[in-house]
């Protein structure tokens, strides 16, 4: 699938090179879908990561191999009022916020001018994408938020000492009631923002204007099943809870298969516990571990949506692997 590309590929070697410290090299063929019948035929490399759909996931492989979502999304009931969504986030969460919010005279509001919103994508959205990801950053089209989200959404902006200097952009769905954040940013991308807090705050303030002007529930969108990504373990802090998205990426899966035992896949799988789908569709985090690399249980995973925690040796789930120290791209 394409999206593998943009999303799982994309963060799979940026992770990749923070635990071996090389830069990925990336080699491009073509697979048909009678490859997925016969896995060998699969490039050979360490680990393989194949998406697929649901219906066709049962067809590959249960040995050394984990069935995942290829996103999820994280989302927050507001509809019984601002009180009761403070009382499930965090208390770091809510302690930062406070903080933040303290320090600053801020405001927050929604607006409906068509030049703002030229300001907000070249100046916030825009820019703050290509500050973080650089060449890897993946923008939604001028005329497709303009038309698909601002005409029938909301822009937000945030003002910190009355300067616009954060806006969030959501999709509104007024029959279910649900707001999606979709694109959003602080001002030039630039990093004093981040430090003052201006996305947690927006975040908050989101959360209450949800609660107090008729929105049901908040959907944050979603991110890759890794509990290492740092957009996952952000979000779960508001209190939300983890979902199978409630768009077509909810029908398709990802299969992981570790082919070979070497020190650097151990090193990538301890360093990227993960979130397994199971085939009633529930989600179980997996954490990974061996008498040298202990579980990275600081990515915490309890929280609404996880019905399970799994801690997994290493020694057990590689017993059987080839051993043969050649270094694999995939």
């Amino acid at each position: 699938m394409p999206e593998g590309l943009a999303y799982t590929l994309e963060f799979t070697e940026e992770r990749r090179e923070a635990t071996a410290g090389d830069t990925p090299v990336r080699v491009s063929t073509s697979l048909r879908g009678r490859h997925l019948v016969s896995p060998e035929m699969l490039p050979d490399a360490d680990i393989v990561v194949v998406g697929t759909s649901a219906d066709r996931i049962g067809r590959l492989p249960s040995a050394r191999s984990f069935v995942m979502p290829i996103r999820v999304h994280f989302v927050l009931d507001v509809d019984q009022g601002y009180r009761s969504v403070l009382a499930n986030a965090s208390k770091g969460a809510k302690r930062d916020f406070r903080q933040n919010y303290r320090k600053h005279a801020w405001e927050f509001g929604v607006e409906r001018d068509p030049s703002w919103f030229d300001f907000f994508y070249d100046r916030i959205y825009r820019a703050t994408m290509i500050q973080r990801y650089g060449d890897h950053a993946r923008t939604e089209s001028r005329d497709s938020a303009y038309e698909c989200l601002f005409r029938s959404g909301a822009l937000f902006h945030l003002s910190m000492d009355g300067e616009r200097v954060g806006g969030h952009l959501c999709h509104w769905d007024p029959g279910s009631g649900v707001l999606t954040s979709r694109l959003l940013g602080v001002l030039d991308g630039a990093e004093e923002y981040y430090e003052a807090g201006v996305l947690k705050v927006m975040y908050f303030l989101l959360m209450e204007w949800a609660a107090e002007n008729g929105v049901r529930r908040l959907d944050f969108q979603g991110t890759e099943a890794f509990l290492s990504k740092g957009t996952y373990q952000m979000k779960r802090r508001f209190g939300t809870r983890v979902i199978l998205p409630p768009n077509h990426f909810g029908r398709k899966r990802l299969w992981l298969q570790v082919r070979r035992d070497t020190p650097a896949v151990r090193d990538f799988l301890v360093a990227n516990p993960l979130l397994r789908v199971t085939d009633e569709g529930t989600l179980h985090a997996v954490y990974f571990h061996d008498d040298e690399r202990p579980p990275r249980e600081d990515y915490r995973a309890v929280g609404p949506g996880v019905e399970a925690v799994h801690h997994i040796s290493l020694d057990e789930f590689l017993a059987g692997c080839r051993h043969d120290g050649r270094a694999y791209v995939a």
